[in-house]
């Protein structure tokens, strides 16, 4: 009979992922030696396996243990927008927009708690930096709290964003909402029967009459069919006339965001830099300022001393 697997302690693995992230190797190495003493070989060597995390995923995860209430916010309203799409994409009436701008604010929110979070702990929050964490928020907010979204807390490096297979469920399938579970397409059978016999004109001056009749009614189908196609281009040329207005609108609000993206990231690379040039000028006067009072010490000393000879 096999024995059986020791698993490492899923508090003790929680522990480590909430450390200051300059602690976690060190603490990972004490605790799989002192399972490994314990006699836990398979414990000590899954603890030892266990990857340190980058900066970015580290921030993520300290959101999970520190401001999980406000992070669950964020997943509540990635859910929100998706049954919105989803709802829209079925045809029926659902508040996209205000769903996104719910979600934008709680991202907005998360993301400003990670940048707290790393000027606290002496980590600076570089644009790049900050980019990387607001993508894997945003992945996190498009999963939501579907079963199938990474496992928060225990990140080990940055999320992508979210591929096909998230983007799937926004497809209506159906009342069942899960693929392939919708019940399949019914054809009724229908017994085959004798189509009914047009009667026989008496005469021509009633053959005419039917034949009359017969284009009428034909001439009356096809206007009704000119209607209903005139009826579907002025939808659909309606619906690409807003769709151009939407583009159009869009295009220089996109444009404008980027550019004040950019100036903002410029002005924040020039600001760092200054404030590195200002810390090192700061360093360099107060370096001065020390030798000239030690100048002026040794000045007075020595003018003392030629004092007292002169006495």
């Amino acid at each position: 009979m096999l024995a059986k697997k020791d698993s490492a302690p899923s508090d003790d693995i929680d522990a480590l992922f909430q450390l200051p992230l300059a602690e976690f190797t060190s603490a990972r190495n004490a605790l799989a030696t002192k399972l490994k003493k314990a006699g836990k070989t398979d414990a000590a060597a899954e603890i030892k396996a266990v990857q340190k995390p980058s900066v970015s995923a580290w921030a993520v995860n300290q959101l999970h243990w520190k401001h999980a209430r406000e992070l669950a916010k964020l997943l509540e309203a990635g859910d929100r927008f998706r049954e919105a799409q989803k709802a829209q994409l079925a045809g029926k009436k659902a508040d996209v927009r205000g769903t996104l701008e719910a979600r934008r604010e709680a991202l907005t929110a998360m993301t400003k708690r990670a940048s707290d979070l790393l000027t606290a702990s002496g980590h600076p929050a570089t644009p790049d930096l900050m980019r990387r964490i607001a993508t894997t928020l945003e992945t996190l907010a498009t999963y939501g709290s579907q079963s199938s979204g990474p496992a928060i807390g225990r990140l080990v490096d940055d999320i992508e964003p979210a591929g096909f297979e998230a983007l799937a469920t926004l497809i209506p399938t159906g009342d069942a909402g899960e693929r392939g579970s919708s019940p399949p397409r019914v054809i009724p059978f229908k017994h085959k029967t004798k189509p009914a016999r047009t009667p026989r004109p008496k005469n021509e001056e009633e053959a005419q009459r039917l034949r009359e009749a017969e284009e009428a009614a034909r001439r009356e189908a096809a206007q009704q069919a000119l209607k209903g196609a005139e009826k579907t281009l002025r939808d659909a040329k309606k619906a690409a006339q807003q769709a151009e207005a939407a583009l159009k609108k869009a295009a220089p609000r996109a444009k404008e965001a980027e550019r004040i993206r950019a100036a903002a990231e410029k002005a924040y690379e020039k600001a760092t830099r200054e404030a590195d040039e200002l810390t090192k000028e700061a360093r360099r006067v107060a370096r001065l300022a020390e030798e000239a009072a030690q100048a002026l010490s040794d000045a007075e000393a020595e003018y003392a001393s030629a004092q007292a000879a002169i006495e």
